[in-house]
Order: structure tokens, then sequence, then C-alpha cells
């Protein structure tokens, strides 16, 4: 206990008797943007052997969580049910102010039909369809992902505006929208997986749809930024990146897009959106 005051995350009011800090309050169930399930999920062995196979993975650019456990990550948590659940409130958690800042900062409504490729539970989709009416939403992603959806989609109060098609994005993907999301997909993998993903979307696509990645973009040079430690990590779990803008230009382009404007947020994501080229 002491040792947990000396960090901060405690204060030790008198002998033998402790309580929270504000920074403590962060790792309850009931916090706003609770980081409990990010270090259940980051602290776990299941996580952790994939770091000991680092070097192998700056040496050979496959991730290290496929030499650790012999199947790559997604399909580790398509097999094991509660890391899985873990991980998606973990994305929720850490990413609670991206949904709100992407929906404040484009304008959605012009849409008649959104896809949410990816889309977990359906946070970002319910998010963008609570401020903008007119639109209606497809979520998209691996049938034991989209569970939990139907919840999260119903106390957003967007359920009767979403269908969920449950599927794989490197097979196919639902066509006939003409606004396609992919948040914080792209940087999971490798270009040629990528470019399976996109191809999926661009086949997809209505002509004159949208394509709205949403990601960090990381600045060129040598600026600090927390998403050249996240790149680390992409590498390592999963053999992904992140990427500058003209890295995302030259990648859209080979899949037949082009990058028509880079939107930014009130948060650490931007929107990315890209036309037919």
């Amino acid at each position: 206990m002491r040792t947990l005051a000396s960090l901060g995350i405690l204060t030790e009011q008198s002998a033998q008797r402790f309580a929270l800090t504000s920074l403590g309050e962060a790792l309850k169930t009931s916090a706003p943007g609770s980081a409990r399930s990010s270090l259940l999920v980051f602290g776990s062995a299941w996580q952790r052997g994939a770091w000991d196979y680092m070097e192998y993975s700056v040496q050979t650019g496959k991730p290290g969580f496929d030499k650790a456990h012999g199947v790559p990550f997604f399909e580790y948590l398509a097999h094991h049910p509660e890391q899985a659940s873990l991980f998606s409130e973990t994305m929720i958690g850490l990413h609670n102010q991206e949904p709100p800042a992407v929906a404040a900062a484009y304008g959605f409504a012009v849409f008649k039909t959104i896809v949410d490729v990816g889309g977990a539970t359906g946070n970002m989709l319910a998010t963008v369809l609570s401020r903008h009416e007119g639109p209606r939403g497809i979520l998209f992603d691996r049938p034991h992902v989209v569970t939990d959806a139907p919840a999260l989609l119903t106390a957003k109060g967007v359920s009767d505006r979403v269908t969920i098609v449950p599927g794989d994005f490197f097979q196919s993907v639902p066509a006939g929208a003409d606004a396609y999301i992919l948040s914080h997909v792209i940087h999971d993998w490798d270009e040629d997986q990528c470019l399976t993903i996109l191809g999926h979307v661009r086949k997809a696509m209505n002509p004159a749809g949208r394509l709205l990645v949403v990601e960090m973009v990381l600045p060129s040079g040598d600026a600090a930024h927390q998403g050249k430690m996240l790149d680390m990590a992409m590498l390592v779990l999963l053999g992904g990146q992140e990427r500058t803008e003209s890295e995302y230009a030259s990648l859209l382009g080979k899949a037949r897009f082009r990058l028509a404007r880079v939107v930014p947020t009130n948060s650490a994501a931007s929107i990315l959106e890209a036309v037919a080229a």
C-alpha cells in the first residue's frame, strides 16, 4: 500500500489507513474513461509474452505476438472471449474522447448510409449517429466481436438506425453505402493486408462515396508524438504501423483512392478523407 502511495495512486491518511487519489480513482470500473481494463490487458501475461520477441519483430517486420502464441492477435481473441471482451472495453476506454471529437469535426449528416468497417461494438458509429440524425448505419465486424454491440447501441439510443452485419473485411464488406469508416483498423495490418481491406471498400463504395480513415497521423522528423510509441506496439503485437500523411496518401493511392484532405479533431486522431481516384 505504501508503494502505491509513493506512486501517487493512494494516499496514506493515517497509520494503516489509505485512500484513493484522483489517479487511483481512474482505476475504478465506474470512472469515466476508466483505466482499469487497460492495465489488466497491457499488464497481462498474454500481452507481455509478445514483447519477449521485440527483437524478432524489428529484424523481420513480423509480429512477436504470433511467435509467442502461435496464432495472430485477433485469432487469439476469437478463441479467448474473456480477454476479447476486456480488450474491447480497453479500446473504448483508451479512445473515449475520439468518437465525440470525430462526430463534431466532420459533417456526417450528408450521408444516407455509413458503414463502420471493423467497428467492434459500435461506439464510434453510435456516437456519430447520435450527433447526426439523418444517416443510418451498418456495423460490420467479426461475429464474436459484434456480440456485445446490441447493448451498446441500445444504451446510445440508436439501435433502430443500425444494422449489425457480421463478416470478415478480408473477404468483403457491405456494398452500396456512401460512407465507410475505418477507425483504427489500417494501423493494425501490414501493407498487403491493408491493400486487401481498402480494395474491398473501394469495390463496395458508391462512386461518389467517401472513405474516412480515423487514425493518428505521425509528424515527420524527430518531433515527439505518442503515435511513435504506439508504432512499436503495432509492430510487436500485429505487424502493423502508424503512418505520416504522405505514407497514408501513398497507401491509399495503391488502392485506387485519392487522399482529399486531413481533418483534425479535438483528440489525438485525425480523419483522412479519401475519394475514388
